[in-house]
């Protein structure tokens, strides 16, 4: 556990960064720093490593007061991964991985060997261990920074904004890839983010800061959609809380999803034509994957006689039983169909769902902190 007891940081000047932060992050969970530029996020986050050290008060990590131990010693037992993952670019991938432990008196080649396993645990292939960073893409090269933070197997890690640097597909997928670690290792993560969406997504709990480094709220994702304590955190959250609290209800397993005609990728286009409903008809693989949709007006236009990926239509989302109920939601309004696409938790088509019916189901469903959020409460 990290806590923060009536910590301030006062710069010469008279500036104050952070004003008397009381915190707690819980041991194996993530806790979330938001709040808008000029807040303390970053700030407090370094006090804890003593990149920065505190005017006053203390930090203590399981117990023990950070002061007491060197600042290399301490920074050794903590992993950092910040925005654009501070690689060195003299070093190949495997030895940037191997930085701390080397450090910390380990041998080259069992260092070497941890490096080709975290290679592969945070989703990139051996082959790259020879690289070097600038040979790397930038959603590459924050892999790799977050295998080196892995490296000395910390009890704690920190992260500095390390997802805002690239672009929206490839920030996706390291979220989901930070999710899937976290499930598997269970650090205890103090994580700095500005983008309220993001913080919702990753954190077990919250805490939005304001300007001038005081806390405004401390609360699980559902709990900060639902009741925000006041106007500030309200404005921060969004408007759309209501819809981001949907997130966090599950889709019930008698979703009721109505049948949808189907053509195969390689069928005739004939056939296709045959089973249009309303314009549209869905396309699935060998598998009965959805692929896209094909519209009459693709059909009609096509020049090939055959069903073809280049063809389809791949705006729309796909829900999937047992996701979310904002899944589901987006899923029925994205569809250029007007019909949402669920399936199995294999990818397998089960049917589709109308907006209408995801929202019938939401009234049904939908759980107390989506319905306290969307009807505005404490805004």
């Amino acid at each position: 556990m990290i806590t923060f007891e009536s910590v301030t940081k006062r710069y010469p000047g008279g500036t104050v960064a952070v004003d008397q932060l009381d915190l707690e992050a819980p041991t194996g969970k993530t806790t979330v720093l938001v709040g808008p530029s000029g807040c303390g996020k970053t700030t407090s986050l370094r006090m804890i490593n003593r990149m920065i050290e505190p005017t006053s008060g203390r930090v203590l990590i399981d117990g023990a007061d950070t002061s007491a131990v060197s600042p290399a010693r301490l920074r050794r037992g903590i992993g950092y991964v910040i925005q654009h993952s501070g690689l060195l670019p003299h070093r190949t991938v495997v030895d940037n991985i191997a930085t701390v432990p080397l450090l910390l008196g380990v041998d080259r080649r069992t260092a070497r060997a941890r490096s080709l396993e975290l290679l592969e645990r945070v989703g990139l292939p051996q082959e790259m261990a020879k690289r070097y960073p600038a040979q790397l893409s930038g959603g590459q090269q924050q892999r790799v920074g977050v295998a080196r933070a892995l490296a000395a197997d910390p009890p704690v890690m920190l992260m500095d904004e390390p997802f805002s640097a690239v672009d929206p597909v490839v920030r996706e997928q390291l979220q989901n890839e930070f999710l899937r670690l976290q499930s598997d290792l269970g650090k205890t993560i103090v994580f700095v983010t500005h983008d309220i969406d993001e913080a919702v997504k990753l954190g077990d709990q919250i805490a939005v800061m304001r300007v001038g480094g005081t806390l405004a709220q401390v609360a699980g994702p559902s709990e900060l959609l639902a009741r925000p304590v006041d106007a500030f955190v309200a404005g921060f959250v969004g408007r759309d809380r209501g819809y981001r609290a949907l997130g966090f209800t599950t889709v019930p397993s008698s979703v009721p999803v109505e049948r949808e005609e189907t053509v195969r990728l390689g069928e005739s286009l004939t056939t296709a034509r045959d089973r249009l409903a309303h314009g549209w008809v869905l396309v699935v693989d060998a598998e009965d994957r959805p692929q896209g949709w094909l519209s009459e007006h693709s059909v009609r236009s096509a020049r090939d006689d055959l069903v073809t990926p280049d063809a389809l239509n791949l705006g729309g989302t796909l829900a999937t039983v047992r996701g979310s109920l904002r899944e589901l939601l987006d899923a029925a309004l994205s569809s250029p169909s007007g019909r949402g696409v669920v399936t199995d938790g294999q990818g397998h088509l089960l049917g589709t769902i109308s907006p209408a019916a995801a929202v019938r189901l939401i009234e049904e469903h939908g759980s107390t902190a989506a319905d306290a959020a969307g009807r505005g409460e404490t805004a």
